[in-house]
């Protein structure tokens, strides 16, 4: 058995598609549709929703935003803070992981909010830590550029220590609530945190109640020697888009093996492996389908071209289309760029960003096939899971819900409705 989530951006999500809807250019600007997908989403079992979030439109690719604005490619987005007591209004067990970027949120205002909104969702949130790789974001906060890779997980590394202390400030018995000697909180257990590292200082308590987890799921795509180790030391669900079997292998033994070099149970982590699956009612149906989606070379490429800009911070429309991949190195998202350059060995840019946007594994066919490749691929690897990516319309989440989860549950696969209240204590029932 293993865990199931999906990865979601707020933001326009398939506007000028044959199953966008109506209202497809506007309809992920209201709450409507994210409540409707999660709502699926529960009843389909899965484990949570990892808000993805970024702080800036993207003007490198051809030195311009054009490409970004009129594609509404990753802008405008909002921010899924405000999404979160609304979605967890109208659902009762799926967890909600919105993004926080450890870099630009001080540490007592992200301590303070998400103990918030973990009272709110009845302790069902976490945190998909960034270190926010890009340059122009660090301008949008008063900078001239981004800070170095490694020195930003540095300073990840001391922000979660001084947000997890905020979080223990109140023990976990703090609250009296004796009416008869009129004692609301124990003020002997309500503590001062007066902490003084190299990059933050605060002197605390946390003036929120003692949260229902404690401190909410903490999660993170550490990809990079250094994000590794981040992860390791700090994460409780970790995200990876490392591609084929044996490097998923490789990443997951790795990050283990780190978990016991901080002193951790590794068992107590999950890592999850984004896949963006193409469903089809038959395993011909989805053959078709993905043949359709490699056959559209001249928008791939460009979206590609677009991706790659985005995550590394350099202009890939400046490079030669039939030239080998280009490598360099750079000081956004170091990772993506590794993994990109191990994938395309032997290619030309042109064959490399002609193709569909790369998950994991490829996975293709009905529901039940696409159920039995991910048992499959669980079973090599080890564990923990997969998280969905891709657009959320309803066909999509449909599809995935409807489809993909009961065949994984005929399998043994995948829960059969939820045992504990708790976020933390759902990723931890297996």
């Amino acid at each position: 058995m293993f865990h199931l989530g999906w990865f979601m951006g707020f933001q326009m999500q398939s506007w000028n598609s044959t199953w966008a809807g109506n209202d497809g250019a506007t309809n992920w600007m209201k709450p409507e549709l994210f409540v409707d997908a999660a709502k699926s989403m529960e009843r389909g079992g899965l484990d949570c929703i990892v808000m993805e979030d970024a702080l800036f439109v993207q003007d490198v690719y051809k030195g311009s935003q054009e490409f970004t604005l009129t594609n509404g490619f990753m802008s405008p987005k909002h921010d899924p803070m405000p999404y979160v007591p609304v979605i967890a209004e109208h659902t009762r067990h799926i967890g909600l992981v919105p993004t926080v970027t450890t870099s630009f949120y001080p540490p007592f205002l992200a301590a303070r909010l998400l103990s918030t909104l973990d009272h709110v969702t009845d302790g069902r949130v976490g945190a998909n830590l960034v270190m926010s790789h890009n340059d122009r974001t660090a301008q949008n906060f008063g900078l001239d550029a981004q800070r170095e890779h490694d020195h930003r997980y540095e300073m990840g590394d001391e922000w979660v220590d001084l947000v997890k202390r905020l979080w223990a400030s109140w023990e976990a018995d703090a609250l009296v609530l004796d009416e008869s000697r009129h004692v609301y909180a124990d003020h002997t257990k309500v503590h001062p945190i007066n902490f003084e590292g190299e990059f933050y200082r605060s002197r605390g308590p946390l003036n929120t109640a003692p949260s229902p987890q404690g401190y909410p799921v903490l999660c993170q795509a550490g990809g990079s020697a250094r994000g590794r180790d981040f992860a390791a030391r700090n994460v409780d669900l970790l995200l990876s888009n490392v591609q084929g079997v044996e490097a998923m292998k490789e990443y997951r033994d790795d990050v283990r093996r780190r978990m016991v070099s901080f002193g951790r149970n590794p068992d107590d982590v999950k890592i999850v492996f984004l896949v963006s699956p193409v469903i089809g009612e038959t395993d011909d149906d989805a053959q078709v389908k993905w043949e359709r989606m490699k056959a559209a070379k001249e928008a791939n490429l460009e979206a590609n071209l677009a991706f790659l800009s985005y995550y590394s911070g350099v202009d890939y429309g400046t490079f030669d289309l039939d030239a080998p991949v280009p490598s360099f190195f750079t000081n956004a998202s170091r990772s993506t760029i590794d993994h990109n350059r191990d994938k395309s060995a032997g290619m030309t840019l042109r064959e490399f960003a002609s193709e569909p946007v790369r998950s994991t594994v490829e996975l293709v066919g009905s529901p039940d096939s696409i159920a039995s490749q991910m048992g499959d691929v669980m079973e090599e690897v080890g564990g923990d899971g997969f998280l969905i990516s891709l657009p959320v319309t309803r066909r999509n989440v449909a599809e995935v819900t409807d489809g993909l989860a009961p065949a994984l549950r005929k399998k043994g696969l995948m829960r059969d409705g939820y045992s504990h209240s708790l976020f933390r204590d759902t990723l931890l029932e297996f």
